[in-house]
């Protein structure tokens, strides 16, 4: 759509009923940051009101349960969330692509050279260039292309705010060159890929499944190349809960070594039985084992091994109490999660500083105001980022209150779950 049209349009409401369907009733807003988006796109990338101009969006998500199962093959939940980063795209001859995301330095990358760069590792330009790579290795043709990003998925705070920029990335460059062919899946393997191997951060792929499907999903990854996916009912409201995301405002900038210390220890683990991963390991021979395993891998292998081995059940459980329409049950399983990421995961604290322990702390206030109701848990990769809380709708407010009164104003969000996944919103 010609760049002068579209803003009309955003201008004038016209695009309302075709934003409701992703965003429902935050359509309107979602009207105002686009043309914010497209208006701010011009200031960076110069270009006249005939520009072909397309829209995208992709929403953060939330992990519901399965924390750090997936890339061991287990088993994951999640839900996409009405949080999302946008993108105001035209594309470009150049054989360059420039991503340009608002408060940020722009990442760009030559077609001529997608190869992986090592300044890059760790930055946004490898992501760029990851998705770019890989969808030429699968027989694209990828051509240049200008893009500028907003966002309200807060970064860093455990809400995948990285899996949203991959996707979005892959969602554009789908839309652009590959004729909307990839699935979601598709999309995420893409995405996942860009962070492994460009960005250097090893990871599963629920969270950019997440963001690329949309709606609350149970994925099985034991064939990480053709997971089970499937989508599960959850309406919070008509249950008479919110779902809140704690910030602490942390940043993972300096916890990689800490996230990666994860699925390398789990493989230490899955090692010592001959198996790449634990999924395929023996949970009753794990525990026969177990003084073995303690002598070659260490205690905190052992201990996260036994997080993977319940939590990969629990997914299981809280999928089953979603469909029985059981939510007490799914409670009590998110809550016995909680635990088990401060006691055998360990993944609430940065061990480089003691007496630095957020996510332990809004842990533990989140529980004393939800006084036995609701549940709490880690949310995300752990470490800083979030505290996920399901709160009973009486309850909200003060819960709101009493959190921010501690961690800050603005540090609790209440979010809604999203029905959209990463979507071509115009074009």
């Amino acid at each position: 759509m010609e760049r002068g049209h579209l803003l009309e349009l955003l201008q004038s409401g016209a695009l309302l009923p075709h934003l409701e369907p992703v965003y429902g009733p935050d359509a309107a807003e979602a009207g105002r940051r686009l043309r914010e988006l497209v208006l701010e796109y011009a200031g960076t990338f110069p270009c006249p009101d005939t520009a072909d101009t397309w829209l995208f969006s992709t929403p953060g998500r939330a992990e519901l349960g399965g924390s750090h199962t997936d890339h061991q093959h287990g088993c994951g939940l999640a839900s996409a969330v009405n949080l999302d980063t946008i993108a105001c795209v035209v594309p470009n001859d150049t054989g360059v692509i420039r991503v340009k995301s608002r408060g940020h330095r722009m990442a760009s990358a030559d077609l001529g050279n997608l190869s992986i760069q090592e300044a890059e590792t760790g930055n946004s330009p490898a992501l760029v260039r990851g998705v770019a790579a890989r969808l030429r290795q699968l027989g694209y043709a990828i051509g240049g292309f200008d893009a500028y990003t907003t966002s309200i998925v807060p970064r860093g705070g455990g809400l995948s705010s990285s899996a949203a920029f991959e996707v979005l990335v892959a969602t554009i460059m789908n839309h652009l060159f590959c004729g909307g062919s990839l699935s979601p899946l598709q999309t995420a393997q893409t995405a996942l890929y860009a962070e492994n191997v460009y960005f250097g951060k090893p990871s599963g792929l629920l969270d950019q499944l997440a963001c690329a499907t949309g709606g609350v999903i149970a994925a099985d990854f034991q064939n990480l190349q053709a997971p089970q996916v499937r989508r599960l009912p959850l309406d919070l409201d008509t249950l008479g809960y919110a779902l809140c995301i704690m910030d602490t405002r942390a940043s993972h900038a300096s916890l990689i070594d800490d996230f990666s210390a994860i699925p390398r220890e789990m493989a230490d683990a899955a090692a010592y039985f001959g198996e790449k991963t634990l999924r395929n390991v023996s949970y009753e021979r794990f525990l026969q084992e177990l003084p073995q395993v303690r002598t070659a891998c260490g205690d905190r292998a052992v201990l996260r091994a036994y997080h993977f081995f319940q939590e990969d059940r629990r997914v299981l459980r809280q999928c089953e109490a979603l469909e029985q329409g059981n939510f007490e049950t799914f409670l009590r399983c998110a809550r016995a999660s909680g635990r088990s990421s401060f006691m055998y995961l360990q993944n609430v604290s940065n061990h480089k500083d003691s007496r630095s322990q957020p996510l332990a702390l809004l842990q533990a206030l989140a529980e004393e105001l939800l006084e036995d109701t609701g549940a709490v848990r880690v949310q995300g990769g752990g470490f800083a980022g979030t505290v996920e809380a399901f709160v009973p709708l009486a309850r909200l407010d003060r819960f709101v209150q009493g959190m921010e009164d501690m961690a800050g104003r603005g540090s609790c969000h209440v979010i809604r779950l999203r029905s959209a996944g990463s979507v071509l919103l115009v074009h």
